[in-house]
């Protein structure tokens, strides 16, 4: 009876500002049976810091080819508008 954890990540792209979230799995395995298993999701958007995060070298070459300059500058101007309640 040889039980270990296995952590897997799976990624979803979303909205206009490509918010990208993170879904890991955390699964307890038993002589290649799961027995059980558990979800956590986050979600990082533009100018959050992706340093030490879970998965992070994944979630860096995400940002780096979705958060482009108009991305970015669109996110500013949504920011911006919520701010001023409009």
């Amino acid at each position: 009876m040889a039980l270990s954890k296995e952590v897997t990540y799976d990624y979803e792209i979303r909205s206009e500002y490509k918010h990208i979230q993170q879904r890991q799995k955390t699964a307890i395995i038993e002589d290649g049976t799961e027995l059980s298993s558990a979800y956590h999701r986050r979600v990082y958007s533009i100018g959050e810091s992706l340093e030490g995060i879970d998965d992070e070298t994944t979630v860096k070459s995400l940002s780096s080819s979705l958060w482009t300059p108009a991305v970015s500058a669109s996110w500013a101007d949504f920011q911006t508008s919520q701010s001023l309640g409009l």
